[in-house]
């Protein structure tokens, strides 16, 4: 893309650059949880059949390896059933042993995986972000409010886990930022036609928006999906002058149209008359028409019609 003046420089030049990051996702070994839970339930039944027949028993000695022998697969059967994790669609388990990350869990149903290691939950889903209202001053230090709203989801659970702190708070934070550096770096209303600004260039700016919101939170894993301005507006204390500027603007443009089509009507005019020899007209004449035209052409009223029963000289 071109550059432009300072005032609408490319926002996208100082984004700031985040650290690699220092851990991908992956997929954790996991098996189906129907199979692990019927294999831990059948533990459970074993062991407390064991427990009972070893109740029933006269030797002292087999009683008690078969009670024994009972208690610990019932615990080992419960303990082997704390693996089974409940995984809804829209949402991961991320899998860490002994504070190592081991995998993410993405398929949706009932999961077992060792039951040693520990299992956090994300949601993948896709979530909005609005910003409150802010103040800011544009590229011409007009101060201005604006508020954005960022569609985004988790697209890396382990970036989001372990590279950022809270990625949330960092989505919120970041997309502030983002929106704070687009409007100070764009006016509201550019002063020159081939500048972009907030008003008159909101595709451009909210892709340059985009742009710098995905440099920004590409660390916490996340992906922007979408993000939009909602709310534009110069500031309370100098709107009213910014009205009356644009007021002033709009007139001026259609005054300078109206007189452009003035000038053209005038030229068309002399130029018939001359080609069909209708009239001839020396300078003074010509300068006489022209006049009276532009005067009735531009003119706010309708032109009073006024007889001339003399000449043009006399």
């Amino acid at each position: 893309m071109a550059s432009t003046s300072t005032p609408t420089s490319s926002a996208t030049d100082d984004i700031p650059e985040m650290p690699a990051p220092r851990v991908r996702e992956n997929p954790a070994h996991s098996i189906g949880g129907g199979l692990a839970l019927l294999l831990g339930l059948l533990g459970l039944v074993a062991g407390v059949a064991l427990i009972v027949l070893g109740a029933t028993l006269s030797s002292a000695g087999l009683k008690a390896a078969l009670i024994v022998i009972g208690v610990l697969l019932g615990i080992a059967a419960f303990f082997a059933m704390c693996g089974l994790n409940m995984v809804a669609p829209g949402e991961a388990r991320v899998v860490q042993l002994f504070g190592r990350y081991r995998g993410t869990i993405r398929t949706d149903g009932l999961r077992w995986v060792n039951p040693l290691t520990s299992r956090t939950k994300i949601s993948t889903r896709v979530r909005n972000h609005e910003t409150a209202v802010l103040k800011v001053n544009d590229a011409y230090g007009n101060p201005i409010e604006l508020a954005a709203v960022v569609v985004w989801k988790v697209e890396d659970t382990a970036q989001a886990m372990f590279e950022v702190d809270d990625f949330l708070e960092f989505v919120s934070t970041q997309t502030e930022a983002a929106v704070r550096h687009i409007a100070i770096e764009y006016p509201y209303d550019a002063h020159e036609e081939t500048g972009l600004s907030l008003r008159g260039n909101a595709e451009e700016i909210t892709e340059k928006l985009a742009v710098e919101l995905h440099a920004r939170v590409e660390a916490a894993g996340v992906h922007i999906i979408e993000s939009r301005f909602t709310h534009l507006a110069y500031a309370p204390e100098i709107a009213s002058a910014m009205l009356q500027r644009q007021q002033a603007g709009a007139v001026v443009a259609a005054r300078r149209l109206i007189v452009d089509g003035a000038v053209g009507m005038v030229e068309a005019a002399l130029t018939r008359l001359t080609e069909q020899d209708i009239v001839e007209l020396d300078s003074e004449r010509k300068a006489a028409m022209v006049s009276n035209l532009l005067v009735v052409l531009c003119g706010d009223r309708a032109a009073q019609p006024v007889v001339n029963t003399g000449t043009l000289y006399q």
